[in-house]
């Protein structure tokens, strides 16, 4: 009885070809997405049935928006990414010229009092999502090119963070606190990641919150909404009134829902409900069961995009991968905070679920990222417990 050799022989390649077809993690991630598209196009045609330019014209929208990240996807996912980090700076420079340019009076859109969106014609292109994607990339690329040197304390922790800041800091300026708080912890989640020291970050952690609730502070209807929210039902009338509306739409929907179509909260009493808040369209049309296989599906997402990360080749593509993952989770944990009252109520979309054109194409393009790493990284091997004992037959 011997070993068999190093050598491929046809019965190992025939025991190997079901490990090579056999379906990745992103494979997986790529079906939650489409099923939560769908999921959201179906709710936002019922959630937008009241509405004077009726259904249609939402869901016209919302299925372009679709097109647009099927396309940025494709070629996300078809792009040489270590050629294109090549460009990290110009990258970098570019997303916060735009960042800039959206603060410019007379260039960035206004709408309720914030300064977001750019105009292309007739569309508006909200640059804090391009924002998030420079984060993530130049933070991996500059990380992975100093992964010897995170234990100092310039090069592993403040030249990465100023590079964070920079960019939260230009998206609170709109002001949009959420979206800069999601930056910042997408930021410092990548640097405890990379292996950035504890006793650089922790009080850096602590510096944040403390320099967020003194913008909240400073700003009068941000701390007004911040203490209506400590007293839901005695502020339904005024501060908390959407949220109110929210939970009553949960409670109606119970465990079964009313079936599709059948909401009532959304008949002019929730606004937003087809952007932000509709998770409670959701729970009042398909019920308990229709909220939890949402929070399945981006759960799903989150412990495929974990498993899959084990194969990355390299620091920068791990990080890379790790970015795309982490913004489509706090994004979406940060929604269900809102719209069940555990956070103050703030405008964060529910990614792939949420009408609206700039996030649908991050989303988009986070999925493309991802489909791509699985596409060019390696294979496991087969793993040696799983290689055959053969006899061989002397003649």
């Amino acid at each position: 009885m011997e070993q068999a050799t190093d050598q491929p022989e046809p019965l190992d390649l025939a025991l190997a070809a079901p490990e090579r077809r056999r379906l990745g993690p992103v494979t997986l991630i790529l079906a939650c997405a489409i099923a939560l598209t769908i999921l959201g196009l179906t709710i936002l045609f019922s959630a937008t049935a009241s509405f004077k330019q009726g259904p249609t014209f939402y869901l016209t929208k919302q299925l372009i928006g679709v097109g647009g990240a099927l396309l940025l996807g494709l070629i996300a996912s078809r792009i040489d990414l270590e050629s294109l980090r090549r460009h990290a700076p110009l990258i970098a420079l570019a997303a916060l010229a735009l960042l800039l340019l959206v603060l410019v009076p007379h260039i960035g859109i206004t709408v309720n009092g914030s300064r977001r969106w750019l105009g292309l014609g007739a569309v508006r292109l909200q640059v804090s999502e391009i924002g998030k994607l420079a984060v993530i990339f130049c933070l991996a690329h500059y990380l992975a090119i100093n992964q010897t040197r995170l234990a100092e304390f310039r090069r592993g922790f403040l030249y990465p963070f100023l590079i964070m800041l920079a960019a939260a800091g230009l998206v609170a300026r709109e002001p949009d606190l959420g979206t800069a708080a999601l930056i910042t912890a997408l930021g410092l989640l990548l640097l405890f990641v990379a292996g950035t020291r504890w006793r650089y970050m922790l009080p850096t952690i602590g510096a944040v919150i403390g320099a967020f609730a003194l913008l909240v502070w400073l700003m009068p209807n941000r701390l007004a909404r911040f203490t209506a929210f400590l007293d839901v039902e005695g502020n339904k009338q005024s501060g908390t009134y959407q949220l109110y509306q929210a939970l009553v739409a949960f409670a109606a929907g119970g465990v079964d829902g009313v079936g599709l179509g059948q909401g009532r909260q959304q008949l002019n009493r929730m606004p937003e409900a087809q952007t932000d808040f509709i998770l409670p369209v959701i729970g009042e049309e398909l019920g308990l069961y229709g909220t939890i296989a949402v929070v399945l599906l981006f759960t799903t997402i989150f412990i495929a995009g974990l498993i899959h990360l084990r194969r990355a080749p390299n620091m920068f593509q791990f990080l890379l991968a790790a970015g795309c993952i982490l913004i489509i989770t706090l994004q979406a944990i940060a929604n269900l905070g809102v719209v069940t009252g555990i956070l103050p109520t703030k405008g964060v979309p529910l990614p792939f679920i949420s009408a609206g054109l700039s996030n649908l194409l991050l989303m988009g393009t986070l999925i493309g990222i991802l489909v791509n790493t699985q596409r060019t990284w390696p294979r496991p091997p087969l793993s040696r417990n799983k290689r055959i004992m053969r006899e061989i037959v002397q003649p």
